[in-house]
């Protein structure tokens, strides 16, 4: 049945469905712009440090005076979790920690979790999962971004008797963006400082975009979902159109880029709108994403051509792709997945891959790390096997308001004993996470 349906039945039967947003930032709006058209899903409750900010938000997008005013805000998240009112919890602050904190708050109080903040599913998602079956709640990626269409992708390709050979997203890339800090993004974007200021948009989120660090976040996610694997030596991010995916991630010996993953897997990878001269890709993919197939057999293969699937020389290979996402308007379909189906959008079942901190120029000791898309480190996307006891790889989730305390050389990836932290809650979480590997 589908979740119209369900939906509408749960409005008919005066039980919709109802929801606590943490965070109304851009993602959050997006998915308030929608909920007034959604037959059997209602926002009770929305939490946000700016309780004035939110209310704006709800104005912004659309919501007449009587829906804002039934709705209540809060400035706690955990509180939000808390409420008798709210059956699904989307966390969208972006902050790890606090995304982290507040979705344990949430599968205590036996509430779905809707987890936007990427950056805490890839510290702690394979954890936060367990938590949340042990609950008998449901623990979900976001549909509309990346890392839950992708999942979605790989699932479909796999139910229909298909190897997957690689899945990802397209995003603008060159080499020298790992070092770009906050203070030159805008001109790659093609935007003044001032432009970008009246428009409300932070430099250092929309350099993290830009730097690697959100691609290595999103690719983990995929990888901790789907159990594709991780290049080695991180993302390549190789040039490419939507006409040539089949024949780019496909494996070297047969002419394309892909090496050889543990246990014959497929592999993430992110493709560049850009070539590495800097000129535009022809039919890019950077705001999309894709699954390449491989073909079971002759038959299967020779459908592909038949169909008009994109493939490579051999036939063998085929991509299928979406040219675009739309993130929070898309949001509601994991909202009514995990209320009415007791189903994620995708969730992560082991720890396979992170996002390790990176040294954007020498670091000495005494610097502070300011986390995603500063102007200290960016995020490079590392398979779990380079966590070991001795050298545990520091996230760029908790690269934020640390202290380091010997020198690192740009281009080093940071540890653990690199820096002074505390083994607080979250630390211990991530810990745990690494433990679960899915056997």
């Amino acid at each position: 049945m589908s979740l119209t349906r369900l939906a509408v039945d749960r409005a008919a039967e005066g039980r919709p469905v109802r929801v606590g947003l943490i965070g109304a930032g851009k993602f959050g709006s997006m998915f308030l712009s929608q909920v007034p058209t959604i037959t059997g899903l209602e926002v009770t409750c929305i939490a946000d440090l700016d309780v004035a900010r939110a209310r704006t938000a709800c104005a912004a997008v659309g919501w007449d005076a009587d829906r804002t005013r039934g709705t209540a805000f809060v400035e706690d998240g955990a509180a939000l979790a808390a409420r008798d009112d709210v059956d699904v919890v989307i966390e969208a602050t972006g902050n790890p920690r606090a995304g982290i904190a507040h979705a344990l708050a949430a599968i205590e109080a036996g509430k779905h979790v809707v987890m936007v903040n990427v950056e805490a599913d890839v510290l702690a998602g394979p954890a936060l999962a367990r938590r949340a079956r042990s609950a008998g709640v449901v623990y979900s990626m976001a549909y509309g971004d990346q890392p839950a269409l992708v999942a979605e992708m790989v699932d479909w390709a796999r139910s229909t008797g298909f190897s997957v050979a690689a899945a990802g997203k397209g995003t603008k890339y060159l080499p020298a963006y790992h070092a770009v800090t906050p203070d030159d993004v805008w001109r790659h974007y093609g935007l003044t400082p001032e432009q970008a200021a009246a428009a409300g948009m932070n430099p250092q989120m929309f350099n993290s975009f830009l730097d690697g660090t959100k691609s290595a976040i999103e690719m983990a996610a995929i990888a901790n979902a789907t159990g594709l694997g991780v290049p080695e030596d991180g993302l390549a991010f190789p040039p490419c159109g939507v006409d040539d995916l089949a024949h780019v991630l496909r494996p070297r010996e047969l002419g394309g880029q892909l090496g050889t993953m543990p246990g014959g897997t497929g592999t993430v990878e992110v493709v560049s709108s850009l070539e590495r001269d800097g000129r535009p890709v022809f039919r890019d993919l950077r705001w999309g994403v894709f699954v390449v197939l491989e073909a079971p057999n002759d038959y299967a293969a020779a459908c592909f051509a038949q169909y008009g699937l994109p493939t490579d020389a051999t036939g063998r290979y085929a991509a299928m792709y979406k040219p675009f996402h739309l993130i929070g308007l898309e949001l509601s379909v994991s909202v009514l997945s995990a209320a009415l189906r007791g189903e994620a959008t995708g969730a992560a079942e082991a720890f396979r891959a992170g996002a390790v901190a990176v040294a954007k120029r020498d670091l000495r000791t005494g610097d502070i790390l300011d986390g995603e898309g500063g102007y200290t480190v960016w995020g490079r996307l590392a398979p779990a096997s380079a966590a070991t006891n001795a050298t545990l790889p520091l996230p760029i989730g908790l690269a934020h308001k640390v202290e380091v305390v010997r020198d690192v050389p740009a281009g080093q990836a940071l540890t653990f004993a690199d820096v002074r932290t505390e083994e607080d809650a979250v630390v211990a979480l991530h810990r745990e996470a690494l433990q679960i590997d899915g056997t």
